[in-house]
């Protein structure tokens, strides 16, 4: 009886960790990259195009709280600044990302640096950029096997399932170009273009899947001047699945806007957006999950802060962000 009781717990701790090891590899592979509602303030993390678009120096720290309620739901965390810049006397844009992701036994960190360069064309500004960085998956498992010759081996057979904290660092890769007018922005771009594999142990292989994404937004100018409308989509695919975003902002004297975000089959977002001062920026959104995942969570949340330092002589000049274009 007590053999069976210790197989019966044995089986329950790899049932949660292969369900934890499926979304860790579907995380891999379909959602490696994490998903955002404030995609426009996380243009940079995967295009860099975007790096240097406003003519100032702007960084934004994030935290994403995905599917609140349910064990192992990811968690997220991003520090992302960009920057014009005269580098080698080219009109250039710069940036730095650093993104801390947490899903179940696994943490991915992603360090990168991003250099655009930028130039007038007849119909916006583009940037067209690369970046470089380095990528680490990381598993801390954190589960008891008893000890016996029947769970020993199955552990050791297996070879899915490490019994110690294992990481695997990779050199990474990007490709984007982002083109913004006075009234619309277009983005695309691809991360993991070198696809770099992962190795924690001997099955337990991956690689970094190659992701593209295409962005475009646009600002409509409503019949009372104090109001602005700015639809934009996002659209991301890894070749097998995709994920699309459609948004819609309405902006209050380019300082509060509120927005709602239709995420297919996956979500309905509430985004909000303040101006605390000139340059200084908090925004907060909720997700209210319509997959199958609805009973099982309360939701995300998202909250962000950002500032804008304009870096011409004029240090006190209003920017203008590609939230209020």
């Amino acid at each position: 009886m007590g053999n069976l009781r210790n197989n019966n717990a044995f089986m329950k701790k790899i049932f949660c960790f292969l369900f934890l090891y499926i979304i860790a590899i579907l995380a891999a592979i379909a959602q490696q990259d994490p998903q955002f509602s404030f995609n426009k303030e996380t243009q940079l993390t995967v295009n860099p195009g975007y790096a240097g678009h406003d003519g100032a120096m702007s960084g934004v720290i994030l935290n994403r709280y995905q599917w609140v309620g349910i064990t192992g739901a990811p968690k997220t965390l991003v520090f992302s600044v960009g920057a014009t810049s005269k580098l080698f006397g080219l009109n250039s844009g710069v940036g730095f990302n650093i993104i801390s992701d947490e899903i179940g036994f696994f943490k991915n960190i992603s360090i990168g640096i991003d250099y655009a360069y930028r130039m007038k064309t007849g119909i916006g500004e583009l940037g067209i950029g690369t970046s470089l960085g380095f990528f680490n998956m990381s598993i801390n498992p954190e589960w008891y096997i008893p000890e016996s010759d029947f769970h020993q081996s199955l552990s050791d057979e297996t070879g899915i399932i490490p019994t110690s904290e294992a990481s695997q660092l990779a050199f990474d890769m990007g490709i984007g170009a982002f083109l913004r007018s006075k009234d619309y922005f277009v983005g695309v771009s691809a991360t993991h273009i070198n696809q770099a594999s992962i190795v924690l142990s001997d099955q337990a292989r991956t690689f970094l899947a190659r992701h593209y994404y295409l962005s475009a937004g646009y600002n409509i100018s409503l019949t009372n001047p104090l109001f602005e409308l700015q639809p934009s989509a996002y659209f991301k695919t890894d070749g097998a699945a995709f994920q699309t975003d459609f948004l819609v902002d309405l902006v209050y004297k380019k300082r509060f806007s509120a927005g709602l975000n239709y995420r297919i089959n996956d979500a309905v977002c509430v985004l909000l957006g303040f101006e605390l001062n000139n340059g200084l920026k908090i925004g907060y959104a909720y997700d209210l999950t319509t997959s199958a995942l609805s009973g099982y969570t309360g939701g995300s949340h998202e909250i962000y802060l950002s500032y804008s330092l304009d870096l011409g002589k004029n240090r006190n000049k209003k920017y203008k962000s590609i939230r209020y274009l």
